[in-house]
This record gives structure tokens, C-alpha cells and sequence, in this order.
């Protein structure tokens, strides 16, 4: 009986220590994420697309595609 007891005590100890070392593990990767979500909402303002630079890549398309309805309106009228 006292074998029993033992086993089932260094069975205890085993699942204990894995579930221990999961739990830190888990949360060693919740602090990582909190650090890389604070690092984008820092980084965010700076990294996206200002409204006057979308108006200007906006502008060039639509002049490029001017000059491409143009093309294709001359080569029908021939």
C-alpha cells in the first residue's frame, strides 16, 4: 500500500511540475504579446497611408487611366 502512495504521489509531483512549467510557459507568451501589441500601437501612427499621399496615388491613377481611355477611344475611331 505504501508503493501505491508513493507512486501516486510521484505522479502528482510530475503532472504538478508540467502543468507548471505549461502555465509559466503561457504566460511568458502573454507578456511577449502584450509587448508586441503595445509595440504596433506605437508604431502605428507612424507606419499608414497620410490622406493628402492616398489623394496623390489616386490622382496619378486616374491620369494614367485618362491617357489609356484616350488611347483606346483613338484606336476605335480608326
Amino acid at each position: 500500500m505504501e508503493q501505491y502512495k508513493s507512486l501516486l504521489e510521484m505522479g502528482l509531483w510530475v503532472i504538478t511540475g508540467t502543468m507548471g512549467w505549461f502555465l509559466r510557459e503561457l504566460w511568458h507568451s502573454v507578456k511577449e504579446l502584450r509587448a508586441d501589441v503595445h509595440q504596433i500601437e506605437v508604431s502605428l501612427p507612424s507606419n499608414y497611408v497620410r490622406k493628402d499621399e492616398h489623394n496623390d496615388a489616386l490622382k496619378r491613377i486616374e491620369d494614367m487611366l485618362g491617357k489609356i481611355f484616350d488611347k483606346l477611344d483613338e484606336k476605335v475611331d480608326k
